[in-house]
């Protein structure tokens, strides 16, 4: 597959609550951008819907970062790899989004 990442990412390791019909599912992040998210699916109903509610906060931080996401791709358990979705984020606070954008940055190294 051909790179489609637009923005720079970082690997983080976090729980977040991804939610599905109303459903607050936990799963579990392996990296971020301002763009999207990688996560991993811990326990979570098999459904047709491609938008999901994300609660999740970075690491070092204590707020509550909401967001709304759309699944662009989802991967079967491969190599040792957890299943999991690519999920692009469709809506955000603009200072959610510094938020990630201020992690992303410290944790490449380019701070």
């Amino acid at each position: 597959m051909a790179e489609q990442r637009k923005t720079e990412r970082a690997p983080i390791d976090m729980y977040l609550n991804k939610i599905i019909d109303e459903a607050r599912h936990l799963a579990r992040a392996t990296d971020i951008s301002t763009e999207g998210i990688w996560v991993s699916k811990i326990l979570e109903p098999q459904t047709g819907s491609r938008t999901v509610g994300l609660e999740f906060q970075l690491p070092g931080s204590e707020e509550v970062i909401n967001a709304a996401g759309e699944i662009l791709r989802d991967e079967s358990r491969r190599e040792g790899k957890l299943d999991g979705s690519a999920i692009r984020f469709t809506h955000m606070a603009q200072r959610y989004r510094r938020m990630i954008e201020v992690y992303v940055s410290r944790v490449a190294g380019n701070a």
